[in-house]
C-alpha cells in the first residue's frame, strides 16, 4: 500500500505540548497528538472503490493486512503522527466552549493527482477532547455515515467522503434514545476522507479565548491551503484584512451552495451546530440526519431537537446564516472593521432566496425566469403539505407532466400520496388549480417536453438513502450479513438513473418504519 504522505496540518500549525491522552482544556494549539486504540478483532466490511482510486490505491491494496490494520487503528503508518483537532462550537444556539475531536483521530494526509486529502478514523478511541465519552462508535451509526457520505457525493452534494467501514470486534455500551436503557452494540470504525475537517468552531475556540496569535496562524493556514486563489502567491505576507473578508465571503458562498443542495434533495442534517459546519462548505458529521419522506418543512430527525425544532428542514438556510454570524464574530478581531463582514452576511441573506428560487425552478422544469414564479412555487409548497406527500416520488414523477393535458396532473402524482383517502375533494381542487397554473407557465417555456423531463430528472433523484433503507442494512449487518450495504452503496452511486432492477427502492416509507427508532427517530448516540 503506497501513499504519498504529507503533513501540512501538523507541520504548519501549533501542537498541544502535552502528549498524554488525558481530558483537558487545550490552549494555544490546533490539535493534540493521540494514538488510536487497538481493536480486538477488526474486519473490513466495505470499501469504496471510488475513494481507493481517488487516493491512488487499488482494490488489491484494500485486501491487505496493512490496510485492515491502518484503517481499524491497529497500526500507525511509519512517518505519520495521528492527532485530534481542537475546536469549540455553538450547540443549539448556545456557546459550549471547547469540544474537539472526541471520537475522531486524523491519521495522516495523502496527496494524489495534486489533491491533498486528510484521512480520519471515527470511533478509534479516546482523545483529550472526549470529555466523559469513550471515543468509540457503533455499527448502526457507522453504516449510516459510510453510506450517506458516499450517497451525497453521487447526488452532487458537497460532502466529506468515506473510504472504508470496519468492525472493531469490540462491544460498545450505548443508550440509543438516552432513556436509561443502555445496551452493548457492535463497535465499528469509519475512515472519513476530506480536503479538510476544519469547521467554524475551529476558529471560534481561539477567538473565545482571545488567542489571536493562534487564530491568525490558523486562518492564514486555511487561506494558503484551501483558498489560495485569494492570494497572488502562497505567502503569508500577502494576506491582509481584505483577504480575510474575501475568505469569509467564499466560506459563505460555499456554505449557501451546500445547504441549497440539501434543500434540493430533501436532506436534513439534524445537528447544525457551528462545530458541525465545514469551513469548505462540505456536509460534515453525519449523525442524526434524515431524508424527508412526507414534505414537511418543520421536520427534524433529531430527538434532542424535537421540542424546539431549531434544525428543521425548512430553516436550514437560515441556520447557516446564524452560524456565519458566529464565524464573523470569530474573524472580527483580525479585521477590526465590521463593514466588510456585514456586507457578506447581507449578501448571503439576499442570495439565499434567489438561489432557493432558482433551485426550485429547476425542480419543476423551468429554464426561464418570470416574476410570478415565486408565487407558483409557494403555492406548490403549500399544496405539498395539504396531505402527506412523498417529496422524492412527487418531484421525480412530476417530470411526466405534460402541459397539454393538465387534467392528468393528479394521476401523475397519485403515487406520492401516503394515504389517497386523505386527499379530499377540496385538496384535489386546489391541486388542479395549481396544475392549470403550472401548465400555463410551461407553455411559455422554449424547450420540449422531452428536454424538460431530462432536465428535471438530473436534479430530482429517483433514489435517496431513506432512513428505513439504512435501518434494514443495519439490521442485516448486526446479523453478520453485509450484502444489503453493498446493494445500497451501488444503488446510490446512480441516484438519477432509472435502474429498473432496483425499482423496489423507489417507494414510500413503509408503515412499519413510521415510528421505528432509526427510521423516524434518531439521537446523537453513536
Amino acid at each position: 500500500m503506497k501513499l504519498n504522505i504529507k503533513n501540512t496540518f501538523t507541520s504548519q500549525l501549533p501542537a498541544d505540548p502535552i502528549t498524554d491522552n488525558s481530558r483537558r482544556q487545550v490552549t494555544k494549539a490546533c490539535y493534540s497528538f493521540v494514538i488510536p486504540k487497538p481493536t480486538a478483532n477488526p474486519k473490513i466490511v466495505h470499501v469504496s472503490p471510488e475513494m481507493l482510486d481517488t487516493l491512488g490505491l487499488s482494490e488489491n491494496d484494500a485486501k491487505t493486512k496493512q490496510f485492515l490494520n491502518v484503517f481499524s487503528g491497529n497500526t500507525v503508518l511509519e512517518g505519520t503522527t495521528p492527532y485530534a483537532m481542537c475546536y469549540g462550537g455553538h450547540q443549539f444556539g448556545h456557546w459550549a466552549g471547547q469540544l474537539g475531536d472526541g471520537r475522531a483521530i486524523n491519521l495522516f494526509e495523502a496527496q494524489h493527482n495534486n489533491q491533498n486529502w486528510k484521512l480520519q478514523l471515527k470511533g478509534a478511541g479516546e482523545t483529550p477532547y472526549s470529555r466523559t465519552a469513550d471515543g468509540l462508535a457503533v455499527l448502526r451509526s457507522s453504516v449510516r455515515e459510510y453510506l450517506c457520505s458516499e450517497a451525497m457525493y453521487h447526488l452532487g452534494v458537497p460532502t466529506t467522503r468515506a473510504l472504508s467501514l470496519a468492525l472493531s470486534g469490540d462491544q460498545v455500551l450505548r443508550d440509543v434514545m438516552y432513556n436509561g436503557n443502555p445496551a452493548y452494540e457492535k463497535g465499528a470504525i469509519v475512515t472519513r476522507v476530506s480536503p479538510s475537517f476544519l469547521r467554524f468552531g475551529s476558529y471560534e475556540i481561539h477567538a473565545s479565548r482571545n488567542d489571536l496569535s493562534t487564530l491568525k496562524t490558523l486562518v492564514d493556514y486555511t487561506i494558503n491551503s484551501h483558498f489560495s486563489h485569494l492570494v497572488t502567491a502562497n505567502t503569508k505576507a500577502e494576506i491582509n484584512k481584505q483577504t480575510y473578508v474575501q475568505f469569509f465571503n467564499d466560506v459563505a458562498t460555499r456554505s449557501l451552495d451546500m445547504v441549497i443542495h440539501w434543500q434540493r434533495v430533501g436532506f436534513v442534517h439534524g445537528v447544525m451546530n457551528t462545530d458541525n459546519l465545514s469551513i469548505l462548505g462540505l456536509t460534515i458529521d453525519y449523525g442524526p440526519y434524515g431524508w424527508l419522506e412526507g414534505y414537511e418543512p418543520g421536520w427534524t430527525p433529531n430527538t434532542t431537537d424535537r421540542q424546539n425544532k431549531r434544525y428543521q428542514f425548512g430553516t436550514q438556510p437560515d441556520i447557516v446564516l446564524w452560524n456565519l454570524y458566529q464565524l464573523a464574530n470569530a474573524l472580527y478581531p483580525l479585521i477590526e472593521e465590521a463593514e466588510g463582514l456585514e456586507a457578506v452576511l447581507a449578501n448571503y441573506a439576499e442570495q439565499k432566496d434567489i438561489k432557493h428560487l432558482k433551485m426550485m425552478r429547476s425542480k419543476i422544469g423551468l429554464s426561464s425566469k418570470e416574476q410570478l414564479d415565486a408565487n407558483l412555487i409557494q403555492e406548490l409548497e403549500d399544496c405539498l403539505q395539504l396531505a402527506e406527500t412523498d417529496m422524492t416520488i412527487f418531484f421525480r414523477n412530476l417530470s411526466d407532466f405534460n402541459s397539454t393535458t393538465p387534467t392528468n396532473g393528479l394521476q401523475i402524482i397519485r403515487e406520492s400520496f401516503y394515504d389517497i383517502k386523505s386527499v379530499t375533494e377540496a385538496i384535489k381542487d386546489r391541486w388542479n388549480l395549481w396544475f392549470n397554473s403550472y401548465a400555463d407557465r410551461l407553455q411559455r417555456e422554449s424547450i420540449s417536453a422531452k428536454a424538460k423531463k431530462e432536465n428535471m430528472n438530473k436534479v430530482n433523484p429517483k433514489y435517496v438513502l431513506r432512513n428505513y433503507m439504512a435501518q434494514l442494512a443495519i439490521d442485516d449487518a448486526n446479523k453478520g450479513d453485509y450484502k444489503l450495504i453493498d446493494e445500497l452503496y451501488n444503488l446510490l452511486k446512480q441516484p438519477y438513473a432509472e435502474q429498473p432492477k432496483h425499482q423496489k427502492w423507489f417507494a414510500k416509507r413503509p408503515e412499519w418504519a413510521r415510528h421505528k427508532v432509526g427510521c423516524s427517530m434518531l439521537s446523537c448516540s453513536s
